[in-house]
């Protein structure tokens, strides 16, 4: 983070991260309901002597275990929008936390949507020949909402206005400090 960051905060800022549906919980639960029936069907292919099957039934415990463990590792990237008077401030942070923070000129920049089928599959701003993609990991209406949203925000910074009330979200993807 610049010191002319650490000096003034922001006006806006938006924090985008992947949306999990299973809470760490609920993982648990799952995991103990998996355990438990491969443990009671263990216990039944050892009775009829096919003991070799307790091999695959604890393999898949440990795959479905990995699976998720991938997931929420990937759950810890996140993308921080800060929009400043005189730029915005895109700070990535990936799954293993390495960070990459890029400033742009707010008031060349532009909302860019790219649609697939009638579907948003990429949100690009451009500013001075370089294009950003942001919200990869976002469903395709949240991207499609963004991209209005930072429009109407962008729109108020160029014409000196107050910033538009940030849009509800019902998906904790995308959380929002001003």
């Amino acid at each position: 983070m610049t010191a002319r960051a650490a000096e003034e905060p922001p006006l806006l800022e938006l924090v985008l991260t992947p949306h999990r549906s299973l809470p760490r919980r609920g993982f648990m639960a799952l995991m103990a309901l998996l355990i438990g029936f491969n443990f009671v069907a263990g216990i039944v292919f050892l009775a009829v002597g096919a003991w070799p099957v307790i091999g695959f039934l604890g393999l898949d415990v440990a795959l479905v275990w990995f699976a998720f463990k991938l997931s929420y590792a990937r759950a810890r990237q996140s993308e921080r929008l800060a929009f400043y008077r005189d730029r915005l401030s895109i700070l990535r942070r990936d799954h293993w936390g390495r960070e990459v923070s890029v400033d742009l000129q707010p008031y060349w920049l532009r909302v860019r949507v790219v649609r697939h089928q009638g579907e948003v599959t990429r949100l690009v701003l451009t500013s001075h020949g370089r294009r950003h993609a942001i919200g990869q990991f976002l469903a395709p209406d949240e991207r499609e909402r963004l991209a209005l949203h930072i429009d109407e925000v962008l729109a108020a910074m160029r014409d000196g206005r107050p910033l538009p009330a940030p849009p509800a979200h019902p998906q904790p993807a995308i959380s929002v400090s001003a």
